[in-house]
Parts: structure tokens; C-alpha cells; sequence
């Protein structure tokens, strides 16, 4: 599965399980410590630039990431050489937050000194945990609350989960993961968090996040997953591209842990929708919800997945429950899972392939989901495959990169005794899949029980909620040969040997899913024919509506009922083989060139860093095609030597693709642009080049939060004068309603005609709108004769909805109330004066005389207005509604005119006492009739459904029902 913009941070909590079989030998710490390791960092740092660099220039000083260039990845080397080295065992934490070498000395003398070698964490006793009960596939949920609450009731003490760490194993029970998100969602709702508002979630790996992900969820909220913060150094980066999502997203609340709550405070100070940062301790201490605020439906949105957030205009695809149970139960139906497999998992929750793909899908098949941080398999790869045999499971995945991690990093002695015959589908996706990584992987797994076939490379995109093409089940990985020269110059996939010295070979990411449609289209949109280069395009029951509030990006996704992956592939034998993005591909004269091809060549080249190489193309103003750039980095200083490489790049970028490249760079380390995870950002890297701003050094952590802090001054002074203003409006408005109450109320005494007082309160009610400078519109659909008995019936929002049904009718009508607003004196007095009457909170037809009195007010000639909801929470979405009003109707003979209030939620939620300035609208419907020669039970069961419906297509609420 191909994910855009995919990243693996690493912040994740320490809490990852040791490897308990890499024996390590044992040294002790002495005075020589400090050279030894400066060695080991000298060594790795020669490796990585394959020339003869100035190895005295790297001190306890030099930075990881500023002076060696380190990524992720290189990282993950360094730490496991000063393990065995030093026979310790050091933290994850050091990974994520070790800035220098001398960050890694301490690390390393603190390790020693506290004897923390590797230790064996026993795994969880699977056996041994609650029986669980067969656990059959909830095909009637419509929603993942649903799936929750089944789990929950039909199985609670079963396990759900177990979450690994460095401590022991955690077990998580359905009744307790219900628990949890009840406790979350009564904590939001308390902090006030409205319904449909959307709730970043910035966690690490843990049963937070999945209390956190599903409490969001039963709040009536959206979550919007993204990552934690990376290492000190690069907090200003971090913070720049999640103010761009959270605003787009226009969030309400984040959620985070301790550690990143400064992070959450800076970004609350540059995001002006974000009112509440909260820690998952301050959610989990209160009590669990008491009712739902709002109950979701299958069209409702479950979460939003950001692609991007790097350059541009930030991405959320929107995916519903509908999208989400849809991709869930075609996936699991082609891989026949059950309540049987065991899916272990060390893929980020904040990405889709984690979350949906590996928890999401364990939750509604009942596996048990086995869980660690990213961080436990970086920094020792075998806890992923230990952890596999441990708990005998058969289903993981992991994106291409760490099968080949595994692959060329695990030795002899850490494979000893593994045996992985139990995995039985090993999902290769997220990034491109190479065919060397899998004959890799095959052969060094191989003699440990790995069955080939098991490897399954798929392709999908949060576009289509997580998958859409898979191989068939068990067939393992196929590949094709094509020749390079005829695919870059016709787009033609020419099959050829695989000794052909210009072949080029991609993976087959397998068919369709059921019920979903591939095709390949050419750049005027006509469908290509097999075994053609063309961008492909999907369409199925999971792909999304488009992007959260992101007009211009969702045109470009949609065409017609296709979605635009912005992926270019070819189909053979019906099977899709992705060649490579949209946008990383440089056309050149009509060449097409793939950049992954020449980076890997020039990388091969002495003198230019590993990995550190990025090919682009950018448009060239005099010719009008684009010309191909490569930016490699290098120590090289000397410009004789600088001259000499240049030569190089060019003769290996000749010998790839027959031309030279327009230009060459050469430029120090850390100037390539990449992902936390050491993937090359290609599109960064293009637009800094572009506005100059390429190899800008980074500034110091120091510096970086004292500029985040002076840039988050001016929004937070903005903030905070907008909470003024709205104070001060609140205040004003509620003087201006006392006003109006008192105005009504004092001249209502001494009037006796109820005419004159209800024409006092419809001009009074207009007065005060306009003295509210509330922009209020009011449509009529049918003429209506006023004069004749009828019965309103409208949506109920708020308290002010009188005030607005009050505005649009000029002429009597009685309002029909709650016996509790009685007790509210000044309220009471006007609600008197222009008629009302009041009732039971409930049922209207639960009290034969007051339905008697209701009938003979119609039959005077009065017409009323009811609400037929019977009461309003602060959560959006139309409710049930009583019969009450409509048996009068059929009884009396009269029409029922729906009347659907918009927006008056949002001026005065329940709970609150400072109105709000928004927009309202009111929409008077055609009337509904009762048919004389209708039952007239039956006829009040017809007139309120019709009503409802006609208030539901009109009020932009979802449906409670």
C-alpha cells in the first residue's frame, strides 16, 4: 500500500520490548571510553561517504544530524555498533533525542553504570489469557462504535490487545478499551468540545491512542491523527507543518502526552481554531460518558488522514465509518481473516496502514492485535520477528524498508531459534516495493521457517481509506522485466530478460479489491490499453468524498466518478505495477525519467554520500520541458576533487539515460531533504531549490523555540482579542435579550388583545436580530395562508429558536413549551404574554386532556407551533420525533408546516450563556395534509415522516434516528 507522505517518527515513548536474543559481550566503562567510541562513530561516518573524509573533524561535539549527516536509519547503525561494542542496552529515547556524540558518550556511560544489559522480557502467555469465545464478524454494524460496542458486550473480557514495552506486556480487554473511550469522550464533552468539531490526536504508540482514537469518536468529535515531535533539533520543522494541518482541519482540541505539551502549546499559539491542549492523563482521571451527545451513522466522518502538510496546501482525506468498514471487510475477506490470527504490528497508529489496516481491521475480525512502538523495531529489528514467533502470529506488514532492514542488519547469532511458521501473510506496502528486497528477505528468512509465498506486496492510498489491489492469497511476489529505453521514450512495458543490461523491474501490486475499478488513462484522459504507461485511477466503495475543506484539491482528485491516485503504472495480465509518482517524474523533451533510477546510480559513486542523493526536474523557462537537476552530497571540499566527482555524476547519469543532466549539485551533508524515517522528499527538496532556500543550515534548538515562540506572539495576541470580542458580544447580546424581554413583557401586561402583542413580539423579534447583527434569511417554498389553523413544527437548537419562529410569523400563534420554563420568571412572563401553553416535557399524546385542549385551540382558530423533538443538546444532529403533533393534526384536520431552523445551535448552545454572532436561517416548507380518508393513526405516523425528512434535507445536521 502506497501511502503519500508517509512518515515514521521517532518520538515514540520508551516503552519498546528489548531483543532477548543478541548476545552482547561484556565490557567495562573506562577512561578510554570516549575514543573508543569516537572510533565506532568515525568508522560508520567513513562507510557512509566512501572516500577518505576528514575523519579528526568528528568530536564529542560534532552534531548527528548538522555535521555527519545522520538519518534515521544511519542512527539505528550507530546505536546497534555501540551496543555490541559496549555490551549495553540503551534506551529508544536515545535514539529520538540524542542531538551529538557526546549525547551518545553519556548514554553510554549512564548504560554501563547501571548494568543495563539486554534482558528477556517474557512475552504474554496467550493460552493463559481469558478464553475467547469465537468472536463472529459484526456484518450489521454500520459504524465503528458499533463494532466496539459488539465486541465489548458479546466478549468483554476477551483480549483485544497487547501493548509491548520495555517493562512488561500490557493487556488490553474489550471491556476495558469501551471503558477507556467512555472516560475520554466524557472528559471532551466536559471540556466542551462540540459535536462534529475535529480532535488532533499527537501520541505515541500506547492503549491511549486506542482509547483516545474511539473516545473522540463517542464524543460526536473527528480525530485527526498526526505525529509526535521528532528530536529538539528539528521542533521548528514539526511545528511548521502541523499548524498548516491543524488549521485546515480547523481543530478544536489536541491531544497529546506530557512530554510533547510544550510542542501542543506552540502550535495552540499559531492555530486560531485551537482552543484546549489536553493530556491523555487529564481525560483518563474523570468518569466515563453518561449519555452519547450524538450518535454517528454510517455517512458520518470517522477521521481525517493527512498526505501532506510538507508543501502547499495540506490534505485530509475524508473517510466515513461507510469508507472505513467497507475497505475493512473487502481486505479481510480476500486474506480469509478471522478471529483466529494474531496481527503483530510496529507501524505508527498515526499512519493508515497502522491504524486502519493493522488495529482498525484486528477490532472488527476479533484478532488479537499485538503492538510496539516504531522505535523497538528501529533500533533492533529482530523484536519485530521475535515478537512474531513469540505470539505465533500470522498476519503483519511492514513498508519495504524494513524487510530490507531485516534483511542486511540481523545476524546469526539474533536469528538463532526464530521460527516464523506461523506468519501467513507478510504485507509488503506503503513505499515502492523492490524486487532485490524480497529475494533478500526470502533467502535470509528462509531458513527459519519464512515461507516465500507469504510475502504479499498491495498497493492502496488513504484516498481509498487503506488497500485497494492484492495479490492472490498465497501465490507470493511476481516481477516484471521491461526494457528501460522503450518505457522512457514510448511509455511502452516491454517485457525482456532478466540479463537485459536495460531492464528495469517492478513488483506486481496484484488486482483490484472486490468491488473496486482500476484504469490507466493518458494525459488527455482516454483509457491506455495494457502493458501502457498511463496515471492510474481507481474508483470503489471506500474512496473518499474528497479533501477536508480543500476545494481546489478535491477538483483535482475527482474526475467524474474516478479518483486520481497520482500514481503512473501499467497493467499486465490484469495486475497493477506502480512505476513511480505523478509528480517525481521528470519529463524531459517526452522522456520520462525516473528518479528513484538515477539516484541509485550516482549513489554508487565514491566521494558521494549514501542515500543523500535526490533527482528533480523544474521547469525551464527558455525551452518550456523541464530540465533534470541531481543533488548529491558530499565532504569533498577541495574543488580539484569537487570537479573530478562532477565528471563522475555526469558519466553515470550519460550511462543511465544517454544524456547528461542540465546541472549537478554538489552540496554538503544534510542539504537533501527527507522524512523523519530518511526518505527523500523530492517535492521539498524541488520547491527549496526553486526559492533559494536549499542547504539553509538549521537553527539550534534554543533558537528554534525562542522564533517559534516570538512567531506564536502575534497569533496569541490575535487569539486573545477575538475571546475578548466575543466576550464583549456575549455580553452585549444578553443585555439586548434582557432588553427585549423586558420590552415585550412590561407592555404585554397592560395590552389584552393577543394580536397586538404577538405583532409587539414579531417586531420586537426582528429588532432584536438586527440589534444582534445576526445575518437571518427566511425562505418560503409554498404559499401559506396564515389565517387558517395549522401547526408549525421546526427542529429544536437552541433557546433563541422562539425568538426566530417569532420573527418570521406575523401573525398569532400559540407556542407550545416544556412546564419547566415556568420556572424561569422573566422568560415565563413573555413566553405568557404571547400565548404560550405549556406542557409535559415529553409526549404530548401521554395526556388525553391536554391533546383535548391543543384540539379546541386549533378549532378557535389559533394555529400552533411545537417542537417536535421535544427537547435540544448542544450536539448537532436532528433527533427522533414524538408523535404528539401530528395526532392532533390528523385529529383536527389540519396541515402541518415544517419550518427548518439553521444555524441557531451555533448562537446558543445548551450549556452556554454567551450568544454567539452566526449566520441563521429559516426555511418554511410546503405544507402536509391529513387525508380524511387516512386512519388517523396512520396518517400521524405519514405527516411526521414527511416532516422530518423535509427538515432533515434542509438543517445540515446528521440524522440521530
Amino acid at each position: 500500500m502506497r501511502i503519500r507522505a508517509t512518515r515514521y517518527a521517532l518520538s515514540e515513548e520508551s516503552v519498546a520490548t528489548p531483543s532477548p536474543h543478541a548476545p552482547y559481550p561484556t565490557r567495562v566503562a573506562g577512561s578510554a571510553q570516549a575514543d573508543e567510541l569516537l572510533g565506532i562513530v568515525r568508522a560508520l561516518y567513513a562507510e557512509l561517504h566512501r572516500a577518505e573524509p576528514d575523519l579528526q573533524s568528528v568530536t564529542l561535539q560534532s552534531a548527528l544530524d548538522r555535521d555527519l549527516g545522520l538519518d534515521s536509519l544511519s542512527r539505528v547503525e550507530l546505536l546497534l555498533r555501540l551496543e555490541q561494542q559496549f555490551g549495553v542496552h540503551l534506551s529508544e529515547n536515545t535514539l529520538a533525542t540524542a542531538e551529538t556524540v557526546a549525547d551518545l558518550l553519556r548514554a553510554v556511560t549512564s548504560a554501563v553504570a547501571l548494568g543495563e544489559a539486554p534482558r528477556r522480557v517474557a512475552p504474554v502467555n496467550v493460552a493463559a489469557l481469558a478464553p475467547r469465545p469465537r468472536l463472529n464478524e459484526p456484518r450489521e454494524a454500520a459504524t465503528l462504535l458499533q463494532v466496539l460496542e459488539s465486541r465489548a458486550q458479546s466478549s468483554p473480557a476477551a483480549t483485544h490487545a497487547v501493548l509491548l514495552g520495555e517493562g512488561a506486556p500490557e493487556t488490553l480487554t474489550y471491556a476495558q478499551l469501551l471503558d477507556g473511550a467512555q472516560r475520554v469522550a466524557g472528559a471532551l464533552v466536559r471540556a466542551g468540545v462540540p459535536g462534529g468539531a475535529t480532535v488532533a490526536l499527537m501520541l505515541p504508540t500506547s492503549s491511549a491512542y486506542l482509547h483516545c482514537f474511539l473516545g473522540v469518536l463517542l464524543a460526536g468529535a473527528i480525530p485527526v491523527p498526526i505525529y509526535p515531535p521528532t528530536r529538539p533539533s528539528q521542533l521548528e520543522e514539526h511545528i511548521q507543518r502541523h499548524a498548516g494541518i491543524l488549521a485546515n482541519a480547523a481543530a478544536d482540541t489536541l491531544i497529546t502526552f506530557r512530554e510533547a505539551r510544550a510542542a501542543g502549546l506552540l502550535l495552540r499559539a499559531r492555530v486560531p481554531t485551537l482552543r484546549k491542549v489536553l493530556s491523555v492523563a487529564e481525560l483518563l482521571q474523570d468518569g466515563p460518558l453518561g449519555t452519547t451527545p450524538s450518535v454517528p451513522t454510517a455517512d458520518s466522518i470517522a477521521m481525517l488522514q493527512y498526505t501532506s502538510g510538507s508543501t502547499g496546501a495540506p490534505k485530509g482525506v475524508v473517510l466515513t465509518h461507510a469508507n472505513l468498514l467497507a475497505n475493512i471487510r473487502v481486505m479481510g475477506r480476500v486474506v480469509r481473516a478471522t478471529d483466529s490470527d494474531i496481527f503483530v504490528s510496529w507501524l505508527p497508529l498515526y499512519h493508515d496502514m497502522g491504524l486502519i489496516g493493522a488495529w482498525l481491521g484486528s477490532l472488527y475480525y476479533g484478532c488479537l492485535f499485538v503492538v510496539m512502538p516504531p522505535t523497538s523495531f528501529l533500533t533492533r529489528p529482530v523484536r519485530w520477528l521475535r515478537t512474531i514467533h513469540d505470539y505465533r502470529a500470522t498476519l503483519s506488514a511492514s513498508p519495504n524498508f524494513g524487510y530490507e532492514l531485516c534483511a542486511r542488519r540481523l545476524s546469526e547469532q539474533e536469528l538463532q531459534g526464530l521460527d516464523l511458521s506461523s506468519w501467513r501473510i507478510a504485507f509488503n506496502g506503503a513505499e515502492p516495493v523492490s524486487a532485490d528486497t524480497l529475494e533478500r528477505f526470502n533467502r535470509r528468512l528462509a531458513p527459519y521457517g519464512f515461507r516465500p509465498a507469504a510475502m504479499t506486496p498491495v498497493y492502496g492510498l488513504a484516498e481509498a481509506a487503506v488497500g485497494l489491489t492484492f495479490p492472490p492469497l498465497g501465490r507470493g511476489p511476481i516481477s516484471d522485466c521491461i526494457d528501460r529505453d522503450e518505457m522512457m521514450r514510448t511509455g511502452r512495458a516491454l517485457p525482456v530478460a532478466t540479463d537485459h543490461p536495460r531492464a528495469l523491474r517492478f513488483v506486481s501490486g496484484g488486482r483490484p479489491l472486490p468491488g473496486y475499478e482500476l484504469r490507466l488513462v493518458d494525459e488527455g484522459g482516454a483509457e491506455v490499453p495494457e502493458r501502457m504507461e498511463g496515471t492510474v485511477e481507481f474508483r470503489g466503495p471506500s474512496a473518499t468524498s474528497g479533501y477536508y475543506r480543500n476545494h481546489e484539491a478535491t477538483n483535482r482528485l475527482l474526475h467524474g466518478r474516478w479518483l486520481d491516485t497520482g500514481d503512473r503504472g501499467y497493467l499486465a495480465a490484469g495486475e497493477l505495477y506502480v512505476t513511480g509518482r505523478l509528480k517525481d517524474i521528470i519529463i524531459r523533451r517526452g522522456q520520462h525519467i525516473y528518479p528513484d533510477e538515477v539516484e541509485r546510480a550516482v549513489g554508487e559513486l565514491a566521494g558521494v554520500r549514501k542515500g543523500c542523493v535526490v533527482a528533480f526536474g523544474t521547469k525551464d523557462a527558455a525551452t518550456q520541458t523541464e530540465k533534470l537537476i541531481v543533488l548529491a552530497e558530499t565532504r569533498y571540499t577541495d574543488p580539484a576533487a569537487r570537479a573530478q566527482l562532477t565528471a563522475r555524476v555526469n558519466q553515470r547519469v550519460v550511462d543511465n539515460l544517454g544524456e547528461p543532466p542540465e546541472e549537478i549539485l554538489l552540496a554538503p551533508p544534510h542539504t537533501v531533504l527527507k522524512t523523519s524515517s530518511g526518505k527523500l522528499r523530492r517535492a521539498a527538496t524541488r520547491a527549496a531549490y526553486e526559492d533559494g532556500s536549499l542547504g539553509r543550515a538549521h537553527a539550534g534548538p534554543a533558537l528554534q523555540l525562542l522564533r517559534l515562540a516570538l512567531q506564536g506572539v502575534r497569533p496569541e495576541l490575535r487569539r486573545i482579542a477575538r475571546s475578548a470580542a466575543r466576550i464583549a458580544y456575549g455580553l452585549y447580546a444578553d443585555l439586548a435579550v434582557l432588553v427585549f424581554l423586558v420590552a415585550i413583557g412590561l407592555p404585554g401586561l397592560l395590552m389584552g388583545d393577543a394580536r397586538r402583542i404577538w405583532r409587539l413580539n414579531h417586531h420586537a423579534a426582528r429588532w432584536l436580530i438586527r440589534a444582534l447583527r445576526i445575518p437571518f434569511s427566511v425562505v418560503w417554498e409554498a404559499d401559506l395562508d396564515l389565517s387558517a389553523p395549522h401547526i408549525i413544527v421546526a427542529n429544536h437548537c437552541s433557546y433563541v429558536d422562539s425568538v426566530f419562529i417569532g420573527a418570521v410569523l406575523p401573525e398569532v400563534h400559540l407556542f407550545i413549551a416544556k412546564t419547566e420554563l415556568q420556572q424561569v420568571p422573566l422568560l415565563a412572563t413573555w413566553l405568557r404574554r404571547i400565548g404560550t401553553v405549556f406542557i409535559q416535557r415529553f409526549e404530548p399524546a401521554q395526556s388525553v386532556a391536554e391533546v383535548g385542549r391543543l384540539e379546541r385551540e386549533l378549532a378557535n382558530g389559533n394555529s400552533l407551533v411545537m417542537f417536535p423533538e421535544g427537547t435540544f443538546t448542544r450536539a448537532t444532529g436532528l433527533r427522533p420525533f414524538h408523535l404528539g403533533a401530528f395526532q392532533v393534526a390528523a385529529a383536527s384536520g389540519v396541515v402541518v408546516v415544517p419550518v427548518t431552523l439553521r444555524g441557531t445551535r451555533s448562537v446558543l448552545r445548551d450549556g452556554q450563556w454567551l450568544l454567539r454572532r452566526m449566520p441563521v436561517s429559516a426555511v418554511v416548507g410546503p405544507p402536509l395534509a391529513p387525508s380524511p380518508a387516512e386512519d388517523r393513526f396512520a396518517a400521524a405516523v405519514r405527516l411526521r415522516d414527511a416532516a422530518r425528512e423535509q427538515i432533515l434535507a434542509r438543517c445540515g445536521e446528521p440524522d440521530l434516528l
